[in-house]
Formats: C-alpha cells, sequence, structure tokens
C-alpha cells in the first residue's frame, strides 16, 4: 500500500493513518513504516517525522527515490531535495539510494541546528548545489552508518558534506564518501564543528583546490581505523587545521 495508509507508532500507541494531515501527539515521536517508492510518499514521510518532532522513516527495500524538485529552501543556502530536518529523523534503510533527477540543481538534504539526520544502509548520490554542501548541508546532527555519500558536486565547499557550527557533528561507521566534487574540499568540509571516522573511507574526490579528501577548520576530527585515499589534488593537505592520521 501507498504511505496513506502507513502505520505509525507514536509513544507507544499505535495509529492507521488515512492521511497526511493526521494530528500526533505533542512531542511524539513518529515511526512511519514502509514509505512506498516514489517522491510523494518519501517527502510526507519527512514532513510527517518534522511534524511529530522526529521519528523513524523505514525505506522499502531496494529502492531508489528519485527526486524531481527541491522541497526545502532556507533562504539562505539554497534548494534541497528533502524538506529540511529540524527534528531528530531516521532513514532506516535497506539497501537504498536518494537522488537527484532532471536540470534543476539541489542538494539531496539539509539539517538545521535543531535536526538530526541519521542514515542507516542509504546512499545519497547526484545532489547539485551552487554554494556549499552537495550531498548534506549540516548544522545540526548526521550520522552515516553502513551509508554512503557518492557523486554529488558543490560549486564552493563539501561536495559530499559540508559540516558547520559549534555544535554541529558528523559521524561515519563503516560508510563511505566517495567520487564526489567541489570547488573546495570535495568531499568532507567540517568547520568550527565535529567530525568522527570509524572504519570508513574517504576516495576518489576531486576538488578545484585542494584538500580533494577532508578540508577541516577548528572544532575536531578523528579518525579510526579508517582510509582517506586517492583524492585530487590532495587527501588533507592543504586543510587549513592538520587532520589527524591523515597521509597526504
Amino acid at each position: 500500500m501507498r504511505f496513506r495508509r502507513a502505520l505509525l507508532a507514536l509513544a507507544g500507541a499505535t495509529v492507521l493513518a488515512t492521511s497526511m494531515t493526521a494530528l500526533l501527539p505533542a512531542n511524539a515521536q513518529a515511526r512511519i513504516m514502509a514509505v512506498a517508492c516514489d517522491e510523494t510518499s518519501l517527502i510526507s514521510a519527512v514532513n510527517a517525522a518534522n511534524a511529530a518532532g522526529g521519528g523513524t522513516v523505514t525505506l522499502t527495500p531496494g529502492c531508489t527515490y528519485t527526486l524531481t524538485a527541491s522541497h526545502g529552501d532556507d533562504g539562505v543556502n539554497g534548494p534541497t531535495g528533502l524538506p529540511i530536518v529540524t527534528t531528530p529523523i531516521t532513514f532506516e534503510g535497506n539497501a537504498n539510494t536518494i537522488t537527484r533527477s532532471g536540470a534543476t540543481n539541489f542538494r539531496i538534504a539539509q539539517v538545521s541546528n535543531t535536526g538530526g539526520l541519521t542514515l542507516k544502509a542509504v546512499t545519497l548520490t547526484g545532489g547539485h548545489t551552487a554554494t556549499n554542501g552537495g550531498g548534506i548541508l549540516n548544522f545540526g546532527a548526521v550520522t552515516l552508518t553502513g551509508s554512503e555519500l557518492s557523486n554529488n558536486a558543490a560549486d564552493s565547499t563539501g561536495g559530499g558534506i559540508y559540516s558547520t557550527g559549534g555544535a554541529a557533528a558528523a559521524t561515519f561507521t563503516s560508510s563511505n564518501v566517495k567520487n564526489n566534487t567541489a570547488h573546495r574540499a570535495a568531499g568532507i568540509a567540517s568547520v568550527n564543528s565535529t567530525l568522527t571516522l570509524t572504519s570508513s573511507v574517504v576516495s576518489g574526490n576531486a576538488a578545484g583546490i585542494n584538500p580533494g579528501g577532508i578540508y577541516y577548520v577548528a572544532g575536531t576530527a578523528t579518525l579510526n581505523t579508517s582510509s582517506v585515499t586517492a583524492n585530487t589534488p590532495t587527501n588533507c593537505t592543504g586543510s587549513p587545521s592538520p587532520v589527524p592520521g591523515c597521509i597526504g
């Protein structure tokens, strides 16, 4: 069935949603099951989770969700494919991809300073922004587990992800940041933010101005059994702050 008949578990209660205008208890968090494999259903799911104060969005296994238009814009950082994430939301995936299609450029996701985005077995690809963060622009918390940012582009900084702000954090576990492009810092840009990579790979990213792998300014950066290799023109050399454990 399509998303309008999806099951939501709210603060211990179970509700059968008949439309996306269903009223949700204050401060409840949604569990949105089996989001149908189409753009409209995915956008509705994110809006519902935001309205519920956060929650888990379970994607259809193996589905590629193709975004043909932007559904979020803060008026400053340019358009975003998904609605801006303003609450803690988890995408529970199973070999899923969220991608951009068409001539209109927009990044895939943006996380506000009140939001959190967790990706489990989800790839974000094909995002393109005229500003920062081709895949993700993060002012809050981003966590990737068994996931990937690939083939995204930023005309400014951070082709894969741009994470910034004193409270911002980007955490990668068993995840890949690959083949992204940017004017500066193609893979990961972490500016006055917390960056942690564990058993992850940053590879094949390309920047016009080095480094192509990780661009790090202040905050903290930690690499645990992770590799940053084959990025051009450099992996981390040229970063304003040295990246511990990154060579070249």
